[in-house]
């Protein structure tokens, strides 16, 4: 799997790609700034960009601003953006401009190789990946209004392990529930959240997990 990275740390960079190659990963570029990563998939595009949120010129959101713009004039390219903070106002960000192949892992993870590795992969394959640390901070932040309020408690569990990024057959697994439960589940967290049905025709134009995961997201009104 051929994979760029843009980090500013020259330090944490040699770190990621040392980890990847070990892995067997092709690192094929890496960049420290917004303009270097964006030259770096125009001339090559890689299967996965691993990006630093905050890089120079402004050390602001330039993670973000690359992978907005990688995804519209590259779809294909994974996006898996690392934060030393789990602030859920980016990650709605990251996510509203990609509904798949989109990943959002707070630095720490990095420590994990294997963790690491596995988001990598999840995202090469289309998956939607969000750092637990981001959910449980919206599971636990008071709120003003709360649309999920309608929601059971089994159901909330599902959604934030959506959230995560798990697939219905791992939370089925790790819930204890039949495939079938989950999808029934799934169905009705839907239905309550207002999204389309999973078997409607709207559901062929959106990411439903993606939708119920931003509503998930946007249901605190804290700031970051």
């Amino acid at each position: 799997m051929r994979v760029v990275i843009a980090e500013d740390s020259g330090l944490l960079r040699q770190m990621l790609a040392e980890i990847l190659t070990a892995r067997g990963f092709l690192v094929i570029a890496e960049a420290a700034t917004l303009p270097e990563v964006l030259q770096a998939v125009a001339a090559d595009p890689p299967d996965v960009v691993v990006l630093d949120i905050r890089m120079p010129p402004t050390h602001r959101d330039e993670g973000l601003q690359a992978a907005e713009r990688i995804r519209a004039t590259h779809p294909s390219v994974g996006l898996l953006v690392l934060s030393h903070y789990a602030e859920t106002s980016y990650a709605i960000r990251l996510l509203t401009a990609a509904d798949q192949a989109v990943g959002y892992l707070v630095k720490d993870r990095v420590r994990d190789a294997d963790r690491l590795v596995d988001a990598i992969k999840r995202v090469a394959s289309g998956e939607v990946v969000v750092d637990p640390e981001v959910v449980q901070r919206v599971l636990t932040r008071p709120r003003a209004t709360d649309p999920l309020a309608q929601l059971v408690p089994v159901e909330r569990q599902v959604l934030g392990l959506m959230a995560e990024g798990h697939s219905n057959g791992a939370i089925a697994a790790q819930l204890n529930y039949s495939l079938k439960t989950i999808e029934k589940r799934v169905t009705s967290i839907s239905q309550k959240l207002g999204l389309p049905h999973p078997e409607s025709h709207e559901r062929a134009h959106v990411n439903l997990r993606v939708l119920a995961v931003l509503a998930y997201l946007r249901s605190t009104r804290a700031p970051d």
